[in-house]
């Protein structure tokens, strides 16, 4: 169904490079920037890119919540930690993915940081509705174990869109589930020696459709398709600098 070569051979291109400290540090800090700004961006931040990149050095920006200050931080750490658990040696464990989550709620809802949620919840605009709250633990077993089961098995594009679509089906914390689910994609990318993506907010509208499409219909190909896009110019663009 999906043809792969493309990505494969940029892949062999990728991990070849081998970029001078100070580059590579440059290149590392610009991702955490644009990262953060987008993925809060999709999820209603009104940091600009700019003003995320001054956040993340210790400024406070004029007009702007404490919740969006400490969004832009949060997630900043939360990278840190995936890049952290990419250097592990160990499947995913519900331990790293609370962990992460309460990295990103920190300081912003204690209650719920970290915690699976104990209500019911619908995904605004979304036809597919997440299962009841009383399912979400077992339902997050079956998914880390098909996690730590497929891992070796599958595509790594595939098991990256895979791990982003079924966890945010499941759905299963109140706020940060997306935010999370992006940060989980790109630790299995990572993990199989691929650089991160970024979901850019322009694309919001095609990453939401292709969501649904996943959870209502079964059909992931537009999702995966999305994520090889953007994995494709990630590669070709770091490739070329």
């Amino acid at each position: 169904m999906f043809d792969f070569q493309t990505i494969d051979a940029l892949q062999a291109k990728f991990n070849r490079l081998n970029h001078s400290q100070s580059i590579a540090d440059k290149l590392h800090e610009d991702l955490i920037i644009r990262w953060t700004y987008h993925s809060n961006a999709i999820e209603g931040n009104t940091l600009t890119l700019q003003e995320t990149k001054v956040v993340l050095e210790g400024v406070t920006v004029a007009g702007k919540s404490i919740v969006e200050h400490l969004e832009a931080v949060n997630h900043k750490e939360a990278i840190l930690f995936v890049e952290q658990l990419s250097c592990e040696n160990s499947p995913l464990s519900e331990l790293d993915i609370k962990s992460l989550h309460h990295l990103i709620l920190t300081k912003i809802d204690e209650k719920n940081a970290g915690k699976y949620r104990t209500e019911n919840v619908i995904i605004s605009g979304a036809e597919h509705h997440p299962p009841s709250f009383l399912e979400v633990p077992q339902k997050m077993s079956d998914f880390i174990s098909w996690c730590a089961t497929n891992f070796n098995k599958i595509h790594p594009v595939i098991m990256a869109a895979r791990i982003h679509t079924d966890f945010v089906g499941i759905h299963p914390f109140v706020d940060g589930n997306g935010r999370t689910a992006r940060l989980l994609m790109n630790l299995s990318l990572i993990k199989n020696k691929l650089p991160p993506i970024i979901i850019q907010n322009e694309h919001k509208l095609e990453y939401y459709q292709a969501l649904d499409t996943a959870h209502t219909k079964g059909d992931y190909q537009p999702f995966v398709q999305l994520v090889m896009q953007q994995l494709e110019t990630t590669l070709s663009q770091a490739i070329e600098d």
